[in-house]
């Protein structure tokens, strides 16, 4: 080395720049696997805060929204392709480190943002959160990636169908394996319908609105802001790309709300069957946090019904009063175990049991639960749900209606519970709840109904309507 280079002073380091649409993704993916949190509730209040304080605009938050959602919908394919070009397990890359390739890997094979423009930005975040040592690793793995698109690397680290089909569709539509099985095995068919089904767990949900009856009617709702009408419920409407909901004064008040079209359907149809005899007590057994309650009570009051919302969590209960505040009829709600219900058997006309399941049916809204669940959870769920159903019998009338819905398709929280409770209690039978779908098509050989993302554009919301016999 010259004297003169020796004589040279070093180059400043270099600050990373921060970039704070990534950061804020980076941050929310850092919840989800830290603190098990969930991305529909840790990104809105951060986004709230980032268009205070970093003058966010709507196409910064519209790009931190795809970043976080994007990421965790493709996570499993993603883990694949970084687990090719790592020279070691993926266990043991740090969690931090994964996230911020995961949202590298995203840019790069999910989105259209230029590769050169993806690979700079991503390394810029790792220097900010991760220190300029782990950034060179980041670069050195995201320009591996950057050899080849999404396509080749998919005929690259799946195996194939003819191999092992659930391990190829599970690296090609992003499930863990389990979850491919349990879903096909719920949908029945060929390759078409499970593929199809998987890809739609991986689309971005529409935002549906409902005009809750008697407090706002779906016209003046539309007229406040732009929408779609709803393909199937009278009461939906679907908010335009981009709309907010929380900017909506009704939505804001409580005379509409956010729920999804399959969750005002079940409880459209519960509402719709007839009953001989008296009809006006009402329950919501698992109330919380009170979408459904609010639509029941809105069409209870319609009827001249009362609705008792019941809720275990009282932090829950609370969102359930917040919900039903300003409904037309009469109605109350209470923190109770639906396993120990305070109420006499016979007590009500009509009973819905939303029952706590694996949620594997809203997989396009929560993407995160796909990763989080397991196997095993079932066995916990299983017991409970049994005895909501249970308990949801005893507290109809004879002559009256019980809804047993869940927001998974999963074989062992839909009719395997419903049948076991049936062989073992009796007193029941189950009335065909297709016809309290009108308009909607392919319900299946009934008499229950299961809804799907990519056959009716809602969850995976599955109902069966009891007649309570004895």
């Amino acid at each position: 080395m010259s004297e003169q280079a020796r004589r040279r002073p070093p180059k400043p380091h270099r600050r990373p720049k921060k970039d704070p649409v990534r950061m804020l993704a980076f941050e929310v993916l850092r919840a989800v696997d830290e603190r098990d949190a969930y991305a529909n509730l840790v990104l809105p209040p951060l986004l709230r805060k980032a268009r205070e304080k970093e003058g966010f605009e709507a196409r910064d938050a519209a790009l931190a929204t795809e970043l976080v959602y994007g990421t965790l919908r493709r996570q499993g394919t993603y883990d694949a392709i970084i687990a090719a070009c790592v020279d070691r397990p993926l266990r043991e890359v740090d969690p931090p480190v994964l996230d911020v390739l995961s949202l590298g890997a995203h840019q790069l094979l999910g989105t259209r943002i230029p590769p050169h423009a993806a690979v700079s930005a991503t390394v810029e975040l790792a220097r900010a959160v991760l220190g300029e040592g782990r950034a060179k690793f980041v670069n050195a793995v995201l320009r591996k990636i950057t050899r080849q698109d999404l396509d080749a690397w998919l005929a690259e680290v799946a195996p194939p169908y003819e191999k092992d089909a659930e391990d190829h569709l599970a690296v090609m539509h992003s499930h863990p394996r389990w979850v491919v099985s349990a879903l096909w095995d719920a949908l029945g068919g060929g390759r078409a319908g499970i593929e199809a089904l998987l890809a739609a767990d991986n689309e971005r949900p529409e935002v549906t609105l409902v005009a809750r009856p008697g407090r706002i009617g779906v016209e003046e709702l539309a007229g406040a802001v732009e929408t779609e009408p709803g393909r199937w419920s009278p009461y939906a409407l679907r908010l335009a790309e981009g709309g907010e909901p929380g900017a909506i004064e009704s939505v804001r008040d409580g005379r509409a709300g956010v729920q999804d079209e399959g969750s005002q359907l079940v409880a459209i149809a519960l509402a719709n069957v007839p009953l001989e005899g008296p009809d006006t007590r009402w329950l919501d057994g698992c109330a919380g946090p009170g979408g459904k309650a609010a639509l029941l009570g809105a069409l209870a009051a319609e009827r001249g019904a009362a609705l008792l919302a019941s809720e275990k969590q009282p932090h829950r209960a609370r969102l359930v009063e917040r919900a039903l505040a300003g409904n037309p009829g009469p109605y109350q709600v209470i923190a109770a175990d639906g396993t120990r219900p305070p109420w006499r058997e016979g007590s009500f006309d009509r009973v819905l049991v939303d029952v706590p399941c694996s949620g594997l049916g809203a997989l396009r809204r929560r993407p995160e639960a796909r990763w989080r669940r397991r196997p095993e959870d079932l066995d916990g769920f299983g017991p409970l749900q049994r005895g909501l159903l249970t308990e949801a019998l005893k507290a109809v009338r004879v002559g009256g209606v019980v809804g047993y819905a869940t927001c998974s398709p999963h074989l062992a929280e839909t009719r395997v519970v419903v049948d076991d409770v049936l062989k073992k209690h009796g007193g029941g039978e189950l009335v065909d709840a297709r016809p309290y779908f009108p308009g909607v098509d392919a319900l299946g050989d009934g008499p229950d109904v299961q809804l799907w993302p990519h056959l009716h554009g809602t969850d995976a919301m599955y109902l069966a309507l009891i007649r309570r016999t004895a």
